[in-house]
Formats: structure tokens, sequence, C-alpha cells
């Protein structure tokens, strides 16, 4: 993936993007990290170029040393098994190119479209349904986001706009505020959705500056959170969390179900509680997009079933989080009945 990083930040530069520079990039360095076997089979070089690692360092932090089964280090660790040729799975599992629009606008749902604002992210996730994305081709922020609010202007149907990408919040104020001043003046946008894993990986990326163009705006204001397994909530996250909420958005999490990672009950039940106590709702439990490279984190659809019933009978309904899968083509997400 892309990451859109300078070599060279200018002197001065927020934390935030300090640390993003700061990030292991390397296997070795990430097991040396956890006093993990150097020899735990890893994807080849060539192969890891295409998509390569990238962990912060205080999410690696979050992860038990010597643990080579921990559910933070499973899903950023390179497995071997991504080299792994499986029928189904391809390089654009949910669809994305045949929906792309000029201005790197995907608009699949009525109402709503998409704007992959970069390819840059703080956390490269094993599983990412996007990490084929040529985002080289497709940015909304090339050009000053022109050709995107040309796409929008065109069509007044849309109310929300979504900011993905990578990972919008990866993009400076600077560059994140003149978007939001631009959608502002459309009076027919009423709602901004921000989808982002970093306040949860890199929580120091909340601060004034985000906070100040994020509460200034008359729009209405969600932050959907990448969220998987509850001890990826710290102390610093729960803090970002109410300072994004004292802004005036609303919280929600969408969630990837993995195997290893957080395929049972008990672990669905632990995230969705962790969340809510830090102001978060569960919203979506994803169940895998049959990326390339990604199968060895499926969970079987009888499996995620059973787990969803064993989750509401001892979760109010208001954090159970919706079972669902996306498919190409379909006019909204699809709910997987349990």
């Amino acid at each position: 993936m892309d990451d859109g990083l300078t070599s060279a930040l200018p002197a001065g530069r927020p934390l935030w993007q300090r640390l993003m520079t700061e990030a292991i990039t390397r296997p070795a360095e990430l097991l040396a990290a956890l006093n993990l076997d150097p020899a735990l089979p890893a994807l080849d070089a060539e192969r890891l170029r295409d998509f390569p690692i990238r962990v912060p360092r205080g999410f690696v932090a979050r992860m038990r040393p010597g643990d080579p089964a921990d559910p933070l280090f499973l899903q950023v660790w390179p497995s071997a098994r991504e080299a792994e040729v499986v029928p189904g799975y391809s390089t654009d599992a949910v669809g994305d190119l045949d929906k792309l629009k000029g201005g790197g606008l995907i608009h699949k749902y009525a109402g709503r479209a998409l704007a992959i604002t970069t390819g840059a992210c703080a956390i490269n996730c094993r599983y990412c349904f996007r990490r084929h994305f040529p985002y080289g081709d497709a940015l909304a922020s090339r050009g000053h986001w022109r050709a995107t609010l040309d796409e929008l202007d065109a069509d007044p149907s849309i109310e929300e706009v979504i900011l993905s990408g990578g990972d919008p919040l990866a993009l400076t104020d600077d560059k994140l505020a003149e978007l939001v001043a631009a959608l502002d003046a459309r009076p027919w946008i009423r709602r901004l959705r921000l989808h982002t894993r970093i306040p949860v990986v890199l929580p120091e990326r909340v601060d004034a500056r985000l906070l100040g163009w994020l509460a200034a705006t008359r729009l209405q204001k969600v932050v959907v959170l990448h969220i998987n397994h509850e001890r990826e909530i710290d102390d610093a996250v729960i803090r970002a969390c109410a300072q994004l909420r004292d802004a005036g958005a609303t919280l929600l999490n969408q969630a990837v179900l993995l195997r290893g990672i957080n395929d049972s009950a008990d672990a669905q039940a632990r995230l969705s509680e962790r969340c809510f106590a830090a102001g978060v709702l569960p919203y979506y439990l994803f169940v895998l997009d049959r990326v390339a490279g990604a199968a060895h984190f499926d969970v079987s659809d009888s499996q995620a079933t059973a787990l969803m019933q064993a989750l509401a009978a001892r979760l109010p309904g208001y954090l159970v989080p919706r079972l669902v899968r996306e498919i190409a083509g379909r006019a909204s997400k699809t709910p997987l009945p349990w």
C-alpha cells in the first residue's frame, strides 16, 4: 500500500506524524520487540513489498511479549499463509473498482458516497479488503479535492459523504479542513462520516487541530472506528474517544470476524462491553471480505451465526452488532440470518 508519507517532514510537525514515521516496518523488528522466535514463518520479501508491514509502536506495546498467538499481533503479522492461492478470493473482493468514479469517489449506495482520500494508513492490517487497491490511480485528495467536489455537485442526491482510504486521518488537518469546509458549503450534504482506525492504533492523532475543524462543521458527524479486540482499547484510546464525542461526533464500531482473534462469543462480548464503556456503540460485525491473501482469517458462516446466537443470549440488544457481509453489486450490506 502506498503510504503517502514523505521521508523528510518539517520540523515542528505534530506528534502523531512523528509517531507514524517511527512505526515498525520490518518483520524482524516486530519479532525482536515482542521477544518472539525470529524464525516465525513470514511472507517472503518480494510479496511483502506489495503490502508492507506497518505497526505503530504504541499498538505493539499492547501486545503480549512472547505470545505468537496474541490477537493484536496476529492482525499485523505477515504470515507466510498470505501467499496461498485460494479459490473465491480476489484482489477486489467488494467490487470497489466497478463503482469507482472520478475524484476517488465510490458510489454504491443510495444517498451516500465514499471518498478514497488517501492510500496511507497508520497500520497495515493483514486482512484489509483494500490491500490490492490501486491508490495511485484514485485519490480524492489529489488536486485539492476538485474532481471529488465536481462529482458531488453533479449529484445532489448524495447527502452523506464518507471519508475512507487508506485512513482519512492519515492526511494533514489542513487538507481535511479544506475538504470539510467545501462540504459545508454544499447545503444538500447533511452528514460527514469518517471511517478510521487511527484513533485506536494511534490515539495521539486526536489533537486540538483535528478537534477544531471537526467541532466547527455544521455537518452531523459520525466516526466509525475499527476495533476487533477489547485489548485494543487502552486509556489513551478512551481519552481520544471522549474528545471526539465532545466535538459532536457519534462513535460507532465496525469489527471484522477473524479466526483465532475474536471468533468466540466471549471475545465478542468483551469487545462490545469495552467499546460501550468507551462511548462507542457496536455497529457492524463483518464476516471476512474474500480478498486474496486473507483466507486464513476466515470464519465459517455457521460458526458466525452460532456465535451471534450466543452473544444475543448474554448481552442487551444495543450491544449486539449486526452480522453482515458486503456483496458486490448489492444495494446495501447483507445481514446474515441467525
